[in-house]
């Protein structure tokens, strides 16, 4: 073997693959302290795109749940207050019910109109005042559309729920405009509750059915948001316990390679003794 002063070949080759472990254990450390196998596009590129795919998936959802949720709220303001509304529907089928007998006087007749007409204005109110979010619920253009999406035009839907104007006026196609003041009166009055109660309770049916589509549709998101959650898990999460083996393996390798680069540039001395 020729001896060379000029260059250190040896030393060349041990500082390269020093530089290359050094390289490893960094990005091993930087692995164990993020927790993350993929902390840049250099790690996995392909893997960095399916995960970063995988996450606008899991956002879109998770908002998409607490639209859907939203949505199951307002319902259940509308449907309480629609509650209201049949409690006082009850009690004007009552005053319609005494009025229109024969042994109530007119006077008696004029007390019971009295309170019928403040239950038509309490309707009025709750279909004017009910409101969620700030939003008035009843209303001549009111409806609610609800939109579950995972950020791919594929995976957008919606639901949508027709409310419409609720008051003394507008129950259903109803209207409660006639009075008690008449037993024939009273008695008219009395078909037209009871049909505003239908009209209510089919209204009620309707959000109903559309508040237990929100809340399956919740649950169906859920699903989702934990399935795709542990795919992206696995594509971008660190093995703790595979990166804790590579972590001992270079830093046992980067202690070696720096005693190897020290007995390389003691090799290049030895020519000293040839001249000795």
């Amino acid at each position: 073997m020729s001896l060379s002063i000029l260059n250190n070949i040896s030393s060349l080759s041990a500082q390269n693959q020093l530089n290359l472990t050094q390289m490893s254990l960094n990005k091993t450390l930087q692995q164990l302290s993020s927790g993350s196998r993929i902390n840049s596009g250099a790690d996995d590129a392909a893997g960095l795109a399916i995960a970063d795919g995988l996450n606008a998936n899991i956002t879109a959802l998770t908002q998409s749940t607490r639209n859907a949720t939203d949505g199951v709220g307002m319902l259940q303001v509308a449907d309480g207050a629609l509650s209201q509304i049949t409690s006082l529907l009850n009690r004007a089928v009552t005053l319609a019910t005494e009025s229109s007998t024969g042994t109530v006087s007119d006077s008696q007749r004029t007390a019971l109109d009295a309170e019928f007409t403040s239950i038509k204005t309490e309707i009025d109110t709750i279909g004017q005042k009910t409101t969620y979010n700030g939003q008035a619920i009843f209303g001549a253009a009111a409806n609610l559309t609800v939109y579950m999406s995972d950020s791919s035009s594929a995976g957008t839907s919606s639901v949508s729920v027709t409310i419409g104007q609720v008051d003394s006026t507008h129950l259903g196609s109803t209207s409660l405009s006639g009075d008690l003041t008449t037993a024939g009166n009273a008695q008219t009055s009395l078909g037209t509750i009871n049909s505003a109660i239908a009209a209510v309770a089919s209204l009620r049916g309707t959000l109903g059915a559309s508040s237990n589509q929100l809340q399956a549709a919740s649950g169906v998101m859920s699903n989702q948001i934990q399935n795709l959650t542990s795919a992206e898990d696995g594509i971008r999460s660190a093995d703790i316990a595979q990166t804790s083996a590579a972590l001992s393996k270079f830093s046992i390798l980067q202690q070696t390679g720096i005693t190897a680069l020290q007995q390389s540039n003691q090799m290049q001395q030895s020519v000293l003794k040839l001249l000795q």
